[in-house]
C-alpha cells in the first residue's frame, strides 16, 4: 500500500504513472482520492467559488478508508466516479478496482489524516516548485475542466495556497521519501521501484513485522536446508550442514548491531573509511538446542560471553523457567539469544522475559534461529516489537504436538547424536 501526496499539479499522477510503468510484471492498481470528493449540494453549486476544494472535509474520507480497508484484505471494491464540471459524484459502483500486489493512493491529502497513513506501507511526497505548479494548475483546469484562467487564479490564491501551506506542506513531514521535481527525478522512481521489488520479494510475514528478517536465499542455502531436513542424513553431515547454516544466522545478526565510523591507515599509508563492531555484546543459549549455535557466535566473536538458560515444558505447551545463569552486567550489553528453531514461540517469550526482567531494552536483544514457524512468529513479534528476530527460512505451520512442519525433527538430538 503506497501513498503519494504533494501540491496541486505536482507531479503526483506522472510519479504513479512512472512507478506503475516499471512494475509492469506485478499487478498494479491506482486509486485516485479526487474520486473521492464529496457531491456539491444545490446551495453550494449556487455558490461554487466560495468553495474550497483542498480543505480535508472536501473528501469522503470514510468512503475512503473502507475501500482502502477491502482492497488490503485482497478484495475487489467499487469506487465512485466525480465529474469535475459538475461537481457530482457518480457514486459508489460505477468503478471497480480490482486487488493487487500494489495499491497506490495518490491525492493532495493522502498524508494528512493519520487513519489513512496507518493503512500505508510507504509514504511519498511530491516536491514541486510552487510557480510550476500554478502554470502546470492553469493549464489543466482550462484545458481539461472548462474554467477560465481568472477564476483559477482567484481560486488559487484564496482556496489554494492557503490549504496547502495550512494542511498539504505539513503533511510532508510523515512521507518516508521526498521527491523533488516530481516525474523529472528518474534517480527517485529507479530506488522507489527498486524499494518495491525487494519488498515484494519478501516473506509476506516481514511484511507485516519490521522486526523480522529473513536473509535471501540461495541455491547454497536451500541445499543445506535439504540436507539438515532429510531423514536420512548422517549425523555427521547434519552437524557440518547445521553449523554452516547457523555462521551465516550468526553472521547476519551481527550486521544488525549498531557500529561507529572510524578511519583508519593502511599498510600503504593510505586511508581507509572504516567501522568499529559493538563491543558491549554476549550471547545468550537455549539449553539445549541453543548451545549448537555457541562455536558459531565464539567464531565470529573472540572472548564473547555466552549465558544460559533452560526452560522445561508443561502440559497445555506451558513454560517454566529451570535454570539461568547470565553475565552480571547483561543490562548494559546488546543480546543474541540462540535458539535454533522458533515453534509456538512460548520458550522464547518465557527467555525474553527473563532478559527484560534482568533489564535488557528490547531493541538490544536479536533472537536468532535456523527455522521458524509462523504462529511463533506472530507471537514473538507482536508481543515484542522492538525485538529483531532473524531466520534463514519460514515454514509452513505446527502440527498438534507443537511440532514445526515440514521442519527438521528434534533438532537438538540429532545434533547431539542423541535421537
Amino acid at each position: 500500500m503506497i501513498g503519494v501526496a504533494g501540491g496541486t499539479a505536482s507531479g503526483k499522477t506522472t510519479v504513479c504513472n512512472l512507478i506503475i510503468s516499471q512494475l509492469h510484471d506485478q499487478r498494479v492498481v491506482l486509486v485516485n482520492q479526487d474520486s473521492f470528493y464529496r457531491s456539491l449540494t444545490p446551495e453550494q453549486l449556487n455558490n461554487v467559488k466560495e468553495y474550497n476544494f483542498d480543505h480535508p472535509d472536501a473528501f469522503n474520507t470514510e468512503l475512503l478508508l473502507s475501500c482502502m480497508e477491502t482492497l488490503k484484505r485482497g478484495e475487489a471494491v467499487t469506487t465512485p466516479n466525480y465529474d469535475f464540471k459538475t461537481h457530482q459524484s457518480v457514486g459508489p459502483g460505477s468503478k471497480q478496482v480490482n486487488p493487487a500486489d500494489i495499491v497506490i493512493l495518490e491525492g493532495i491529502l493522502v498524508l494528512h489524516d493519520e487513519r489513512v497513513r496507518d493503512l500505508l506501507n510507504m509514504k511519498i511526497f511530491v516536491d514541486t516548485d510552487s510557480d510550476l505548479r500554478l502554470a502546470r494548475r492553469i493549464k489543466r483546469d482550462t484545458v481539461e475542466r472548462g474554467r477560465d484562467v481568472q477564476n483559477v487564479l482567484d481560486q488559487y490564491a484564496k482556496f489554494v495556497k492557503p490549504s496547502f501551506d495550512e494542511f498539504i506542506l505539513p503533511s510532508k513531514k510523515y512521507a518516508d521519501i521526498i521527491i523533488p521535481r516530481g516525474g523529472d527525478n528518474e534517480v527517485a522512481i529507479d530506488l522507489i521501484v527498486q524499494h518495491i521489488h525487494t519488498k515484494l520479494g519478501q516473506h509476506d510475514l516481514c511484511k507485516i513485522y519490521p522486526n523480522l528478517f529473513v536473509f535471501f536465499s540461495t541455491f547454497q542455502i536451500g541445499g543445506m536446508h535439504t540436507l539438515i531436513r532429510d531423514m536420512q542424513t548422517t549425523n555427521h553431515d547434519f552437524v557440518f550442514y547445521a553449523d554452516r547454516l547457523i555462521r551465516l544466522v550468526v553472521e547476519y545478526g551481527l550486521g544488525h548491531l549498531p557500529f561507529t565510523e572510524k578511519q583508519i591507515i593502511t599498510p600503504t599509508g593510505s586511508i581507509y573509511p572504516g567501522v568499529v563492531f559493538c563491543k558491549r555484546l554476549c550471547g545468550v543459549s537455549v539449553i539445549r538446542s541453543g548451545e549448537s549455535m555457541e562455536n558459531a557466535l565464539r567464531a565470529c566473536c573472540k572472548g564473547i560471553k555466552i549465558g544460559k538458560i533452560l526452560i522445561h515444558g508443561e502440559r497445555n505447551d506451558g513454560r517454566q523457567l529451570i535454570y539461568e545463569k547470565l553475565p552480571s552486567d547483561i543490562s548494559s550489553r546488546h543480546v543474541l539469544l540462540l535458539d535454533p528453531v522458533l515453534a509456538s514461540g512460548n520458550s522464547a517469550v518465557e527467555a525474553v522475559s527473563l532478559l527484560l526482567s534482568k533489564g535488557v531494552p528490547e531493541s538490544n536483544i536479536i533472537f536468532l534461529n535456523l527455522i521458524a514457524a509462523p504462529q511463533g512468529i506472530h507471537v514473538i513479534c507482536k508481543k515484542f516489537p522492538k525485538l529483531k528476530v532473524i531466520t534463514s527460512e519460514i515454514d509452513e505451520t505446527l502440527d498438534d504436538d507443537l511440532r514445526v512442519i515440514p521442519g527438521m525433527g528434534e533438532f537438538a538430538d540429532r545434533y547431539f547424536g542423541t535421537d
